[in-house]
């Protein structure tokens, strides 16, 4: 438990993030950031991801994650909402967050906060508690990791690059030095801090695809929408263009609060997409150590061909005695062998009500699978999901 006090909550704002006036919400926070980022550059040189500024993702989450809190605490004010707050300490630890710029965003923010969501002392002390709670949280994880948040990184080098789909290609990777790692559970992600050719560091987050007891360890990344149009795929494209065999990446510590517990319950492993990564780290993980647990991995994808890390999928389910894999595909499914046409659909599955259940991809795929889920008989508490960018789900009511 956290040692941070939340009382009563006599002054907590009853609001929803869907509550506050679009227009007024949009254009505080904007100002909030404008200001902020004018007067702290620093703040977006490999803190700030600017392709969720552009998006508008990054001010959603932020309202959604401080109303969420407020509303968890008017719902039970003795109870801090754990799986919120271990989610967003997660990412921040992975960004080397640090205690002080918790107060530079409060000077910025409560600039427009009467603006944005009203009574500026209720807000206040929300977020305060909300701040204390993170700051403890995210210091608990600094010293299990053994690192000082004022410098996180580590250089690694790639050893080896091979491309996996025409849009997606894993990188190999080694410490650059002999210092040991930092530990790694399957499932985390690490923070990777990237030179834009504007002079501007610029950092993502992404999966471990490999067994995370080794030292050589995976990522997988998937080329997004063009950098021109879309500023959220600037990573990814520079990645792809530039870094090949030899070359340095600058890493974080593995972080991620979704990671496979070492129970014996059966294990349900769905995944879209690029979603696929976290998956097979685990895959890895559990063909590593011998594991034989049920395992049940299903998947989909536009076509076999856009499927990454698919043969490995397919190697490391051969490996589990008790593992066995479902493919969906919504063209050339014919192409993959006892692969299914379509989008996915769990009706006539044999699926363990006792599974613990991991889901990553994108929000509308996984909104809709839980929903199936759930239609089957697995209870919510099993369902553990994981996001790539800022979570939209979590601060929002999941029905």
């Amino acid at each position: 438990m956290i040692d941070v006090p939340v009382g009563p909550a006599r002054r907590i704002p009853v609001v929803t993030v869907n509550s506050v006036p679009r227009r007024t919400h949009t254009s505080g926070e904007t100002r909030f950031y404008g200001t902020m980022f004018t007067e702290q550059p620093e703040l977006l040189d490999g803190l700030f991801n600017r392709g969720s500024q552009a998006s508008g993702e990054q001010r959603r989450a932020l309202a959604g994650s401080i109303a969420g809190f407020a509303q968890a605490l008017l719902a039970d004010p003795g109870r801090r909402p754990d799986a919120l707050l271990a989610r967003i300490a997660h990412k921040h630890a992975a960004l080397g967050v640090t205690e002080d710029q918790y107060t530079i965003v409060h000077k910025y923010l409560f600039r427009v906060i009467g603006d944005v969501l009203g009574d500026v002392a209720a807000w206040d002390e929300v977020y305060w508690l909300m701040a204390g709670a993170l700051i403890a949280r995210e210091a608990r994880l600094y010293e299990e990791a053994q690192i000082d948040p004022r410098t996180p990184w580590r250089q690694w080098t790639v050893v080896e690059r091979r491309e996996e789909t025409p849009d997606a290609a894993s990188f190999l990777l080694r410490p650059a030095d002999e210092a040991p790692l930092h530990r790694a559970r399957a499932g985390q992600y690490v923070s990777v801090r990237v030179l834009m050719p504007d002079g501007i560091h610029q950092t993502r987050q992404y999966s471990l695809s490999s067994a995370p007891g080794d030292r050589l360890r995976r990522i997988t990344v998937k080329r997004e929408a063009s950098a021109a149009d879309a500023p959220e795929g600037e990573v990814s494209h520079q990645l792809h263009r530039s870094v090949r065999t030899g070359d340095e990446l600058t890493l974080s510590a593995p972080f991620g609060d979704v990671v496979l517990d070492e129970a014996d319950t059966p294990l349900l492993l769905v995944s879209a997409g690029i979603g696929c990564t976290p998956i097979v780290g685990m895959l890895e993980h559990l063909a590593a150590t011998g594991s034989t647990r049920p395992v049940l991995v299903l998947h989909a994808d536009r076509t076999p061909a856009d499927h990454a890390l698919r043969a490995d999928t397919r190697r490391l389910v051969q490996q589990l005695p008790g593992g066995t894999a479902e493919f969906w595909y919504e063209e050339r499914a014919a192409e993959e062998a006892g692969s299914r046409t379509g989008l996915m659909n769990l009706d006539g599955l044999d699926l363990p009500a006792d599974a613990d259940v991991y889901l990553c991809g994108p929000l509308p795929f996984m909104r809709a699978v839980r929903t199936q889920l759930l239609r089957a008989g697995i209870p919510a508490r099993s369902i553990r999901y994981e996001v790539f960018g800022p979570d939209l789900w979590l601060v929002r009511a999941e029905g």
